[in-house]
C-alpha cells in the first residue's frame, strides 16, 4: 500500500510541476487568455484523448452480445486509418485557415454560404453533446468504483449535471487556470495508464482467467455481422471532434514558435522545412493534432485486446470496460487498490474536463454566429478574462436539459455525438481540394486534390455510416434533428434577428468581442458574405410565398429590404498585402468631421493647491 501511496504521491508532483502557468507578460504581449502548446494540447486535446475511456466499450458493446468481440481488430483498423487521413487534412488546413473557423471559413471562402451556415449550426449541435457524452461517461466511471454501473437514473442526471456545473464553472474563470488545471490531470493519467500497461501484461503472464463467458443472443448472419462491425467502427469514432476544435480554437493560441521548435531551427538547420510546418501558432495546433493521428488507433487496440483476453466489458461485474481492466491490472501491483480508486476518479475528473474543449469551441463559433446573424447580440459578452461567459452559460444550460432528456444514459446520447462532426469534416476535405486546384501546379496539384478528396469522400462515407451504424438506437432521428436545424437556421437567418448592417458587425467583431487584426477580417467578410445569403434566400422565399397566395386571389406588394453591402474578394478583405490596413467596413462607419481648430484637447479636472 505504502509503494502505491508513494508512486501517486511522485505522479501527482511531477505532472502539477510540468503544467502550463499563463504569466501576466505573456497577457501583456500576446493578450488575456492566450495559450501556448502545452495549455493547448490540454484545453483542445482532453476530449480526443478521454475518449480512451468510453470509445472503446461502445465499440465493443456493438460486437460482443453477438460473439463479435475477436474480429474488433476490423473496426481497430478502420478507426486507425480515419484518425490518420483526417489528422493529416486538418493539420494541412491550418496552414491556410490559420486564424480559426475550421470547415466554417473553408466553406465560406471555397464553397457556399449557405453550405457555411449549415456547417455553424451542426458544430454548436456536436460540442453541447459533447458535454453530454463526456460528463455522462464520467459518471460512468464513477459509479463502476462501487460497482453501480445500473444505478436508477436520477442518480446518473444528478452527477452529470454537477460534473458539467464544476466544468462550467472553471472555464469562465478563464484559460490559463483551466489549461493548468487540465494538464495536470493528463499528466496523472498518462503516468497511471502506462503503469495499468504494465499490470494488464503481468495478468496475462501469470494467467489470471478471464470473466465467466456468456453465450452470445443470437448467432448473426454474415451481412447482420458486417452490420454490427460497422456499428463498431462508427462508435469508436466518437472523438474525432477534436480535429475541428484545435482548428476552430487557433484563434486562442499565442502566435510564437514552441520551445522545441526554437531549439530547432538554431541547432538543426537542415530540418528548416520540418520547423516552419510546426512554427507560429499554426505550428502549435499542427503538433496538438499530431498527437490525434495515432492516438485513437493506438489506445482502441490496446484496451479492445485485453478487453477479449479477460472477456470484460461494459457493465460486466457492474463496471465499464476500462473500469475492469483497470481493477485487473492495478491488483497485480503492490496496493493496487489505491491505484485502482485514483485512476477511476481521474477518468471522473477528466472526463468532466472534456466538455471544456466543448465550451471553449462554443465560445470560438458563438460570436462569429452571432456576427453573422445567425445568434441574437445578446449572446455576445467577454470578460476581462477573454472568456465569453454567455455562450458558455448557454451551453451548460442546453446540456443539463438533454441530459435529463436522455434520463442520464450515456448510449441514449452518443448515437447524437460524432455524427454532426463528419460532415464539417467533409466540407473541410472538398474546401481544401478547391484550394489546392486553384493554387497548386504540377505533382503537387495531382496528389493534394486526390489527397483532399478521398478525405472527403471517406468522411462522407463515415457520416452516413454514423446514421446507418445507429439506426436502431436514434440514428434514424438524426435525420430529423439536422434537417430542422438547418430549416430552423436559415428562418433564423432570414428573420428580422439576422440582419446585419455594416456597422452592426463592426460593433459586434471590434467592439463587443474585442477581437482585431485578421481574425477580425475574416468575420466581417464572412457576415457581409452571409448578408448576400440572406438577401437572395428572402428574397426567393418572399417571392414563393407572394406567389403561393396570389393563386388564391389574395395580393399584397412585396416589401424588399436594401441591397446588402458586397464582401467582394477573400484575400482584398484580408489585406494580405496590407495588414496595416483599417477594417473593410471603416469606409461605412460614421466618421465625426473634423472642426476649425483642430480636434478639442482632452483635459482632466483641476487640481486644488494645497
Amino acid at each position: 500500500m505504502f509503494f502505491s501511496i508513494a508512486l501517486l504521491i511522485v505522479i501527482v508532483v511531477i505532472s502539477f510541476r510540468l503544467a502550463p502557468r499563463e504569466r501576466e507578460a505573456d497577457a501583456h504581449v500576446h493578450g488575456a487568455g492566450q495559450i501556448g502548446l502545452l495549455a493547448a494540447l490540454a484545453l483542445f486535446g482532453v476530449d480526443y484523448f478521454t475518449s480512451y475511456f468510453y470509445a472503446t466499450g461502445e465499440m465493443m458493446s456493438a460486437l460482443h452480445p453477438y460473439g463479435l468481440q475477436k474480429y474488433a481488430f476490423v473496426a481497430v483498423v478502420v478507426i486507425a486509418v480515419a484518425n490518420i487521413v483526417f489528422g493529416a487534412l486538418y493539420m494541412y488546413s491550418l496552414g491556410i485557415f490559420n486564424e480559426g473557423g475550421g470547415s466554417y471559413t473553408a466553406a465560406m471562402r471555397y464553397l457556399a454560404p449557405g453550405l457555411s451556415l449549415v456547417v455553424a449550426v451542426v458544430l454548436i449541435q456536436d460540442y453541447i453533446f459533447t458535454i453530454v457524452v463526456s460528463t455522462l461517461s464520467g459518471v460512468d466511471q464513477l459509479l463502476s468504483i462501487t460497482n453501480s454501473y445500473n444505478t436508477l437514473w436520477v442518480i446518473r442526471f444528478a452527477l452529470g449535471a454537477g460534473m458539467a456545473a464544476i466544468t462550467w464553472w472553471l472555464t469562465i474563470r478563464g484559460r490559463g487556470e483551466s489549461s493548468r488545471v487540465v494538464f495536470s490531470l493528463l499528466g496523472i493519467f498518462g503516468f497511471l495508464t502506462i503503469i495499468l500497461g504494465i499490470g494488464l501484461f503481468l495478468a496475462k503472464a501469470q494467467g489470471v482467467p478471464p470473466a465467466p463467458f456468456t453465450e452470445p443472443t443470437t448467432t448473426p448472419s454474415f451481412w447482420q455481422a458486417a452490420y454490427h462491425m460497422l456499428t463498431a467502427s462508427m462508435k469508436g469514432l466518437v472523438a474525432l471532434s477534436g480535429l475541428e476544435a484545435m482548428s476552430n480554437g487557433i484563434q486562442f493560441v499565442i502566435h510564437e514558435d514552441f520551445g522545441l521548435v526554437k531549439w530547432g531551427k538554431q541547432h538543426m538547420p537542415k530540418l528548416q522545412g520540418l520547423w516552419n510546418f510546426y512554427s507560429g501558432k499554426s505550428g502549435i495546433g499542427r503538433m496538438v493534432q499530431t498527437s490525434f493521428l495515432f492516438y485513437g488507433g493506438l489506445t482502441t487496440a490496446f484496451l479492445a485486446y485485453f478487453a477479449f483476453h479477460f472477456n470484460v466489458f461494459d457493465g460486466t461485474l457492474g463496471r465499464s470496460l476500462v473500469g475492469n481492466l483497470a481493477y485487473i491490472g492495478f491488483n497485480q501491483i503492490p496496493g493496487g487498490n489505491i491505484l485502482y480508486w485514483a485512476y477511476q476518479i481521474l477518468a471522473v475528473a477528466l472526463l468532466a474536463a472534456a466538455s471544456m474543449t466543448a465550451f471553449q469551441d462554443l465560445q470560438a463559433t458563438a460570436w462569429r454566429d452571432v456576427a453573422i446573424g445567425e445568434i441574437p447580440e445578446i449572446v455576445v459578452y467577454r470578460n476581462p478574462q477573454g472568456t465569453f461567459t454567455r455562450s458558455v452559460t448557454a451551453g451548460f444550460i442546453v446540456a443539463v436539459v438533454i441530459q435529463l432528456l436522455v434520463r442520464g444514459n450515456t448510449s441514449a446520447a452518443v448515437p447524437y455525438y460524432g455524427i454532426g462532426v463528419f460532415m464539417p469534416i467533409m466540407v473541410m476535405g472538398f474546401a481544401i481540394r478547391k484550394h489546392i486546384l486553384q493554387t497548386a501546379k504540377g505533382a503537387a496539384r495531382f496528389w493534394g486534390s486526390f489527397g483532399a478528396t478521398f478525405a472527403g469522400i471517406l468522411s462522407g462515407v463515415v457520416f452516413i455510416g454514423q446514421i446507418v451504424g445507429k439506426w436502431s438506437e436514434g440514428g434514424w432521428v438524426v435525420l430529423i434533428t439536422f434537417s430542422l436545424l438547418v430549416l430552423a437556421a436559415n428562418a433564423l437567418l432570414i428573420s428580422p434577428i439576422g440582419y446585419r448592417d455594416p456597422k452592426t458587425i463592426h460593433r459586434i467583431v471590434r467592439e463587443k468581442a474585442r477581437v482585431q487584426g485578421s481574425m477580425a477580417s475574416i468575420v466581417e467578410w464572412q457576415s457581409l458574405r452571409m448578408q448576400e445569403y440572406r438577401y437572395s434566400l428572402r428574397e426567393r422565399v418572399l417571392v414563393s410565398v407572394t406567389r403561393f397566395f396570389d393563386l388564391f386571389g389574395v395580393r399584397r406588394p412585396m416589401r424588399f429590404e436594401p441591397a446588402p453591402v458586397a464582401a467582394g474578394d477573400y484575400d482584398h478583405a484580408l489585406h494580405v498585402d496590407h495588414p496595416e490596413a483599417p477594417s473593410l467596413l471603416d469606409q461605412y462607419l460614421d466618421h465625426p468631421e473634423p472642426k476649425l481648430g483642430g480636434a478639442p484637447k482632452e483635459t482632466t479636472p483641476a487640481v486644488k493647491d494645497s
